[in-house]
């Protein structure tokens, strides 16, 4: 009686999604994997620096042709936790959609403090280029969950850590954050005080410090039920770039909280958020092959 109760409440699709929400809790891998799609070509635990935390899977697409879009997707985790074997799920989703996917651990908090995750990332984004698109041209976007939407916005608004990796490294081509937390003070914020001590100063720490006109076009998604990250931060960092003339897009989802809005690219949760159809659309248009064509016949004229 108690379990027809439950399914009453909730309904079937409700159920499965607290079934999941229990299952990930306790065996995320184990989750992410029966959810993730075929079609995707994975190599595993690829070196892109010293130590164990700078690792990284690649997801290409099985039947593509190899000039398609690049990503790096960074997860979140609080800047604590996180690896990259919880995400097969996205990184499948992608390739089976002709993009290829790079998901690199970074070091965590206590092993590292800002910025040191930052430069873990860019250094991920630059092997990236050497290894993956500079023979070919393609271009390379960026997508961050929570606190990887955070680093991935660093990465895409403040200019000086993919140029510490080395002269001639291209911008990322656009970026898509995912509740990201663009706005708050984290030097301040008592889960994360200690984590940030070493910044400078609170901006150098915030994404939304660095909004400027040349940004890459950004596709902006929150939750409406988030309440791990706080949804002014999703309208402030959109504020911002639009005043300062940047190409940006926001989307507030009703009845998504935080982890949802990732796990929506997953197949079985789909129903709830169009998440994935619109950060496809978004990366085929700013990093596909047309967008690319059309910035080097725009070079060409200039």
């Amino acid at each position: 009686m108690k379990l027809f109760g439950v399914v009453t409440t909730l309904g079937f699709a409700g159920v499965l999604a607290l079934g999941a929400a229990v299952l990930f809790a306790r065996r995320p891998a184990l989750l992410s994997a029966l959810v993730a799609e075929g079609g995707a070509v994975v190599e595993t635990g690829i070196a892109y620096g010293p130590g164990t935390r700078r690792r990284l899977d690649i997801y290409r697409p099985a039947d593509a042709s190899p000039g398609g879009p690049i990503v790096l997707f960074l997860y979140g985790g609080s800047w604590r936790s996180g690896e990259r074997d919880l995400y097969p799920f996205l990184g499948a989703a992608l390739a089976k959609r002709g993009i290829t996917v790079v998901v690199p651990d970074y070091r965590l908090f206590p092993q590292a403090s800002f910025p040191g995750f930052v430069e873990d990332a860019a250094l991920a984004y630059a092997w990236t280029w050497r290894n993956l698109a500079r023979a070919t041209g393609r271009p390379i976007a960026l997508i961050g969950h929570s606190a990887g939407a955070h680093i991935a916005a660093l990465l895409a608004f403040d200019a000086r850590y993919i140029a510490a990796q080395g002269a001639g490294i291209p911008r990322p081509a656009a970026f898509v954050g995912l509740a990201g937390p663009y706005a708050f003070d984290p030097t301040t914020f008592p889960s994360t005080k200690d984590i940030f001590a070493t910044a400078p100063n609170a901006d150098a720490a915030r994404p939304v410090a660095f909004a400027r006109g040349d940004a890459p076009p950004s596709l902006l998604m929150h939750g409406l039920d988030d309440d791990t990250v706080e949804l002014y931060n999703l309208r402030d960092m959109v504020e911002a770039l639009r005043a300062k003339g940047a190409d940006v897009e926001s989307v507030e989802f009703p009845r998504i909280g935080h982890f949802g809005i990732v796990l929506a690219i997953a197949r079985p949760f789909r129903w709830r958020a169009p998440v994935l159809d619109k950060t496809v659309a978004f990366i085929l248009r700013h990093a596909g092959a047309s967008a690319r064509t059309a910035r080097r016949a725009d070079a060409a004229i200039r």
